[in-house]
């Protein structure tokens, strides 16, 4: 089963949260700079962390570079 996840980043932040809006969205803060992928790598890790899969369940599927990402989670 495949699942598209809608995540809006907070890339530099002073403490790291993850906010859950609805099933499939969801709004995290992380320390990790918005620089050579750090801050998309924090971000995955703290979703794998909060579903309960391992990071390599989930692919970054757009927003390598924006705020506004859309991860894919296969099980």
């Amino acid at each position: 089963m495949e699942q598209y996840l809608k995540v809006k980043a907070h890339a530099g932040e002073k403490k790291e949260k993850l906010l859950q809006k609805t099933p499939d969205s969801f709004e995290i803060w992380v320390k990790a700079p918005a620089e050579r992928g750090l801050a998309n790598a924090a971000v995955r890790a703290a979703l794998a962390a909060h579903l309960g899969v391992a990071e390599n369940k989930l692919s970054l599927v757009k927003g390598a570079a924006s705020p506004a990402k859309i991860f894919l989670l296969r099980q």
